[in-house]
């Protein structure tokens, strides 16, 4: 059977309607969706005026997305990549099959670690993270201050000595290292360590206040921490794993595999999820 004369078409997947142009399934003759106008293909069928086929409805509307316009964009949320490809390599649609067989815009678990020592004057942090992205927006809102030591004897009596920014360290590109506190023995040039960690503008000394608000920020950042554990009872040194889905931004993706990136994060990851 086919449409004859009629310009609009109603679609059944699945028990899922869909209602569209019929230049829409035309866009692209050599996709199943044009064929099944002409009744040239067996897998679908008309059912009470409908174009029917048994495949699932709730993919469907990606699909039918591309061929309005030629694009299809992924909510944050999505993770079916198989399904979608099934159903894309179903309607014979290579371009989106080669697109969503790439490994770069599949949602991965990131992993984060805290290692937190907290000494009698001072402490020490190192931060590891399986996304350098993630390690570098901390070192961009991680800042540290040395207190200026100064043998002019006014500076003991002022309440705010002069303070001198302090680099992070960065051993590899997956972590960083730095700390707080005093440590009067190591006989630096700076004497007290202050942290801060935008947008929090508070310069904080105590080990302790730094950590609480370095969880914090994570856990607003989208991670969940799942463990905590003692490496080393002799030294204070305790480490905290967290964990979050990295999810793709949304992703838009058109002929000639052009791809834009849409920031559409959720509130919740809105701060990172660069």
């Amino acid at each position: 059977m086919t449409i004859g004369n009629k310009e609009v078409v109603t679609l059944n997947f699945g028990g899922q309607k869909f209602t569209t142009l019929v230049s829409t399934l035309r866009r692209f003759n050599d996709f199943k969706p044009a064929r099944m106008l002409d009744g040239s293909d067996p897998e679908f069928r008309v059912v009470n005026g409908q174009f029917f086929v048994d495949r699932d409805g709730s993919l469907f509307k990606y699909i039918l997305d591309y061929l309005r316009t030629r694009q299809v964009s992924l909510p944050p949320d999505f993770f079916d990549y198989e399904g979608l490809t099934r159903e894309a390599e179903f309607y014979e649609i290579r371009l989106l099959v080669d697109y969503l067989s790439k490994d770069s815009i599949r949602q991965r678990l990131e992993i984060l670690e805290v290692r937190f020592s907290l000494q009698e004057t001072h402490s020490f942090f190192r931060i590891f993270c399986s996304y350098s992205s993630t390690i570098e927006m901390l070192a961009a809102r991680i800042c540290v201050f040395a207190e200026q030591a100064s043998t002019n004897w006014n500076y003991a009596y002022q309440p705010q000595k002069p303070m001198a920014p302090v680099p992070l360290q960065r051993p590899s590109h997956h972590d960083l290292v730095f700390q707080c506190g005093t440590n009067y023995s190591a006989g630096e040039e700076f004497a007290a360590r202050y942290v801060t960690i935008q947008p929090d503008d508070r310069k904080l000394i105590n080990g302790t206040n730094v950590l609480g608000l370095l969880v914090d920020i994570l856990l607003k950042e989208g991670f969940r921490l799942i463990s905590t554990r003692t490496v080393s009872s002799e030294e204070k040194v305790e480490c905290y794993t967290f964990e979050r889905i990295k999810r793709p931004q949304i992703l838009t993706i058109s002929d000639g595999l052009r791809t834009e990136h849409a920031n559409h994060q959720t509130k919740h990851s809105k701060t990172q999820r660069k």
